[in-house]
């Protein structure tokens, strides 16, 4: 038997990078699929194609996480299509990097909207499905700069953080209805992003992590299988890193 087979997962920012991964090795693992993305029809129609291969139900929607309406919507809808909510993964999230001196207000809103008061929105309105059916998994994105802080990344550091402290809560909170809360913290890993930065760049990151490579969209997705699946049953409001030993 597959690892997820017969869950109902929702994964938030799918389109590309780690999101798109993990709805990748979900479905291969036997998990129905729904998922949001933004900007991009194009590839959110794109990644129904390519995970129904898989035999399961896929389907994506295209829904902004960071606004409360959309998210209830959302969910509404998830559960009407797919007849209930297992596992969630919040996903969704940007940068707007500068440093403090020039980071702009609307820089910090962004970026606090999107990566930290999506993941209310979701949580909030999944919790309630969750807590009939008296079972759930969510999976919460944050990052290593969200434990040691990066200079030039105050907004989304602060996002990160807040991400961990909210779920650590939330872990405590609905524990007892048996839905547990996890956090996956990713180190330096390659996507789209990464593959336009100055090579020397790269290579001196690299060099100071522990394994001596940058990790794969994989390394996060496989982490969160893991999480989602049985073989997590007693691990609740945990920060599990995924960065090669950065932190």
């Amino acid at each position: 038997m597959k690892l997820l087979e017969g869950k109902n997962a929702l994964i938030t920012g799918a389109s590309k990078g780690i999101g798109r991964k993990i709805a990748e090795k979900f479905a291969e693992a036997g998990a129905n699929v729904a998922f949001t993305y933004l900007s991009s029809v194009e590839k959110g129609e794109a990644l129904v194609g390519e995970l129904s291969v898989y035999g399961t139900k896929v389907k994506g929607y295209r829904s902004d996480a960071s606004k409360f309406d959309e998210a209830e919507q959302l969910i509404n809808a998830v559960v009407a299509d797919f007849g209930g909510i297992d596992i969630v993964v919040n996903n969704a999230g940007i940068t707007k990097d500068g440093l403090l001196m020039r980071m702009t207000e609307q820089n910090w809103d962004d970026v606090i909207d999107v990566n930290l008061k999506s993941v209310f929105n979701v949580t909030k309105a999944a919790s309630k499905i969750m807590m009939k059916a008296r079972k759930g998994v969510f999976i919460n994105m944050s990052s290593v700069v969200g434990v040691q802080g990066n200079a030039g990344q105050a907004n989304y550091a602060a996002s990160k953080a807040g991400i961990i402290g909210f779920s650590k809560s939330v872990a405590k909170e609905l524990g007892s209805r048996n839905i547990r809360t996890n956090v996956i913290a990713p180190g330096f890993i390659r996507t789209e992003m990464t593959e336009v930065l100055d090579p020397k760049v790269v290579a001196g990151w690299e060099a100071n992590i522990p394994l001596k490579r940058a990790g794969e969209t994989e390394d996060v997705a496989n982490a969160c299988i893991f999480l989602a699946s049985d073989m997590a049953s007693y691990i609740n409001g945990q920060v599990l890193s995924v960065c090669g030993g950065m932190l």
